[in-house]
């Protein structure tokens, strides 16, 4: 059962929420000198169940719609292919996912206790994208490509940025900006191999609209923008020049903005980069959280 679970959690990619609240955490501590380790066990925790949550709900709609049966997997996009091998226990997922979007939403009325009424400017937009993505934000193209960065970056990134910080300044919007571009990118990459399949269900998004090629240019365009982001945020003084750390991963995003580019439609030698893209969203927030503790000391 232990497997089921795990399955539908798709617990090995929720360490992408770790380097979410590890980034906010250091520029809460740079801006604060300090962190409420209270407050940020419960961040954690709200954020774990809301990536929990998204990722439940949709292994449990993606396999009554059928999808998981015509989609082709890649180590890194298509499902866990959970409940095709415990395909009676489909209702259990909807469980995980609904228990943990009810944990959420306790969690958020206990830090909106903390913060403030303000909060919910970020909590409610994160219940309902949790809830609509694979159903209804997956059938508009610019939805579909907008919401995985503002669920983590926007909403996720910043919102824990100002219960550690206490404040919402341009310093905690770039870093938001940031981390929203390389998710959407994230999400927008793992789109690729599923055209066929997607397009069968009722699924829109940039791939199937514009074609891969098209989207792979889309998918480099945000991750230089990303970048720029960065330098402008330490030119106009936003970030500690520390952060520049974070330029460390430049050369890796430049092989894989190239290798996507060259590659799109070739899916078997497209999955190392997705790998890769995978790497670059993890490393390139976390020299950023390396650079603000720096900045810190």
């Amino acid at each position: 059962m232990l497997k089921l679970y795990f399955g539908v959690a798709r617990a090995n990619f929720l360490s992408l929420t770790l380097v979410c609240i590890c980034l906010a955490a250091s520029y809460g501590w740079l801006m604060t000198g300090q962190l409420v380790w209270p407050e940020l066990a419960l961040v954690l925790a709200v954020a774990l169940a809301a990536h929990i949550s998204v990722n439940a709900l949709n292994e449990y709609f993606d396999f009554r719609s059928g999808l998981d049966y015509l989609t082709e997997k890649t180590p890194f996009s298509g499902g866990s292919g959970t409940l095709l091998k415990y395909p009676d226990q489909a209702w259990q997922a909807l469980v995980v996912g609904l228990v943990t979007l009810a944990l959420v939403i306790l969690g958020g009325l206990g830090l909106i206790a903390i913060q403030g009424w303000q909060l919910l400017w970020i909590g409610l937009p994160g219940v309902v994208i949790i809830y609509a993505y694979t159903q209804h934000i997956n059938r508009s193209p610019l939805l579909c490509l907008l919401a995985p960065g503002v669920g983590f970056g926007l909403l996720m990134t910043l919102g824990a940025s100002w219960v550690f910080s206490d404040q919402l300044d341009a310093g905690s919007w770039s870093l938001a900006v940031i981390t929203a571009l390389l998710v959407s990118n994230l999400l927008l990459l793992n789109q690729f191999p599923d055209v066929e399949a997607d397009r069968q269900v009722g699924r829109c998004n940039y791939p199937i609209l514009w074609g891969r090629r098209v989207s792979a240019w889309i998918f480099s365009g945000l991750l230089a923008v990303s970048y720029l982001v960065l330098v402008v945020a330490v030119w106009q003084q936003w970030l500690a020049v520390t952060s520049l750390l974070g330029l460390i991963s430049l050369p890796l995003a430049l092989v894989l903005m190239r290798g996507v580019i060259l590659r799109a439609d070739d899916l078997k030698a497209l999955v190392p980069f997705m790998g890769l893209n995978i790497l670059l969203c993890h490393l390139y927030p976390l020299l950023l959280a390396g650079g603000l503790v720096w900045a810190g000391n």
